[in-house]
């Protein structure tokens, strides 16, 4: 029996896996949370399916995405990265991808780790929305644009509403599979 999926990902086989094995799931690592990020940072303008492809060239281009390493970037790495074809070439979202690798380092310095700065918003559980159609997903959310203004504040770059709620869905912070898709936790084989 064919399973049913969110209809975002139907179509390419990358985009099926992802659905299948990330999306909407909790992340609880916050190294993983850090890679999101400026993957959705990158994704501004774009299809995640173009990030998704690129994925393995973003890490192999940004040091399998280590904060401490790419927080020391300078002049000579943007021009790198400016010419790696493996990644989307724009400036501005090099610059933040360096830019929040610093911001995320303070968070990581201060008392609680960046996972749990990212959880404490949802006390610890995701939120789980009961959406039937694609039309009902927003683009983003109260809760988004609360956090996309304090990690605003925190120096964080590239992270508008949108763009945190999309990172809010692949992180499972939110999960947001439609109700019929077999991934929805309600239709998840109970252990």
């Amino acid at each position: 029996m064919e399973r049913i999926r969110c209809p975002w990902c139907l179509g390419d086989a990358d985009y099926i896996k992802y659905h299948d094995t990330e999306w909407g799931r909790p992340v609880k690592s916050s190294q993983k949370f850090f890679e999101f990020l400026i993957l959705e940072g990158a994704q501004a303008g774009l299809s995640w399916l173009t990030i998704l492809k690129r994925r393995e060239g973003y890490r192999a281009a940004f040091d399998n995405m280590q904060a401490d390493k790419i927080a020391r970037y300078g002049e000579r790495d943007v021009e790198r990265l400016l010419e790696d074809s493996r990644i989307i070439r724009n400036k501005r979202k090099i610059l933040s991808a360096i830019q929040n690798a610093r911001a995320y380092l303070k968070i990581m310095e201060g008392p609680v780790s960046f996972s749990q700065w990212l959880r404490n918003w949802v006390d610890g559980e995701p939120i789980v929305n009961h959406f039937k159609t694609m039309k009902e997903l927003p683009a983003s959310t109260e809760l988004s644009e609360k956090m996309s203004k304090e990690l605003k504040r925190l120096g964080f770059s590239f992270v508008g509403p949108t763009i945190v709620y999309a990172f809010m869905q692949a992180t499972g912070i939110v999960n947001d599979h439609l109700v019929d898709c077999y991934r929805h936790p309600e239709n998840l084989p109970r252990r």
